[in-house]
């Protein structure tokens, strides 16, 4: 059974930061391309950021809005991949989505996680 299980998430102060934290099991975690992506309300999910599986190359990419502020990172050893977010502002305030995904045989397979809320207010 594939879990993706999302932590850190929470209320912090425009300016602050929180560092959400996605465990993987039940998948290779090495060969899955890791994202976060995330929803606020009345807006479609969009993509935050990626990190490469050690079998895709390719490299990491952030959406333009939290590029200089938010930094991706993946450990295998222990299957997580992490979101840094650094000078947090009101529009980050979103449901924020782990998701894991691979090409089998030419076709895509996706999971994805719960969700954990991040709120920016003052």
């Amino acid at each position: 059974q594939v879990q993706l299980v999302e932590s850190g998430g929470g209320l912090v102060q425009p300016g602050g930061s929180l560092r959400l934290s996605c465990v993987a099991s039940g998948i290779p975690f090495s060969i899955y391309v890791m994202g976060w992506h995330r929803q606020a309300p009345g807006k479609q999910r969009e993509l935050v950021a990626a990190i490469p599986s050690v079998t895709s190359g390719g490299i990491i990419n952030y959406v333009d809005s939290v590029k200089g502020r938010f930094t991706v990172s993946r450990d295998n050893a222990k299957n997580t991949v992490y979101l840094q977010m650094n000078s947090l502002k009101p529009e980050d305030t979103a449901v924020y989505y782990c998701n894991a995904h691979t090409y089998h045989s030419g076709n895509r397979r996706d999971y994805w996680g719960q969700g954990t809320q991040v709120t920016v207010s003052s």
